[in-house]
């Protein structure tokens, strides 16, 4: 018997809208295994993120999350960050025609405020030129982590009580969903961490209550769609509880 998912999830089993979540790992290790600098990782691992894209419809995939870049990364050395912080910048120039004509709408999560304003402006743009598509929705994690997400929702539901837009006592799992960044998104089914590490590294700690988990050796630039596909048809195995029994 299949069980129910609790209020504010989505069921690929229901709406046939896939949201898989991959913690990208294993870009720098990659690189560094063959002798070369580590931002040759991240360069390999975003053709990578190309490559899943355009096979999303093909995949099942609806909604696609990508943990890009999270609140402790910014420990990592200045040119490794700096390095990043312009390939953000070039993909989105490099894929947003295709973006636009291939129905991707993109969206980037976490706290900009830190971010080049240049960069920021970007992502404004980029989010506003693909708001029409719904054919594949993209969710970049750019100075992401999950516990942060959690503060920031909870101020600002503190300040609609404060206002008195919202009474305490309606503060709901919906209600704290809309205020966190992916408000405007189903939960994810699957998350994807790749490397061989596992840990959920600060990622979606409130959407992915209820998601599956799969934990592959493979590194980032080695995860092809054909990879992909490999792990969805396990995920499809699984039966998926919601924290309920079978009978």
């Amino acid at each position: 018997m299949k069980m129910d998912k609790p209020a504010g999830g989505s069921d690929p089993a229901l709406s046939n809208d896939l949201h898989v979540a991959v913690i990208m790992d294993g870009n720098g290790r990659w690189a560094q295994n063959r002798g070369w600098p580590r931002l040759v990782g991240h360069r390999k691992g975003a053709e990578r993120v190309r490559e899943l894209v355009n096979a999303c419809p093909d995949l099942g995939i609806r909604y696609l999350t990508l943990y890009a870049f999270s609140t402790e990364n910014w420990s990592r050395t200045t040119e490794e960050v700096l390095g990043l912080m312009s390939l953000f910048g070039r993909y989105i120039k490099r894929e947003a025609g295709r973006m636009k004509t291939e129905g991707v709408r993109m969206r980037i999560i976490g706290d900009r405020s830190p971010l080049d304003p240049k960069l920021q402006a970007l992502f404004d743009w980029i989010e506003a030129d693909t708001a029409g598509n719904d054919r594949v929705h993209l969710t970049v994690a750019i100075n992401y982590g999950g516990r942060d997400e959690i503060r920031r929702a909870a101020q600002s539901v503190a300040r609609a009580v404060q206002a008195g837009a919202l009474d305490a006592a309606a503060i709901t799992d919906q209600v704290m969903s809309r205020h966190l960044d992916t408000g405007a998104l189903p939960d994810p089914d699957l998350v994807v961490r790749t490397s061989g590490e596992t840990r959920v590294s600060n990622f979606l700690l409130w959407q992915a209550a209820y998601a599956e988990y799969v934990f592959t050796p493979v590194l980032w630039p080695d995860f092809t769609p054909d990879t992909m596909k490999t792990v969805l048809d396990g995920f499809a195995k699984r039966e998926r509880r919601f924290g309920g029994v079978l009978t």
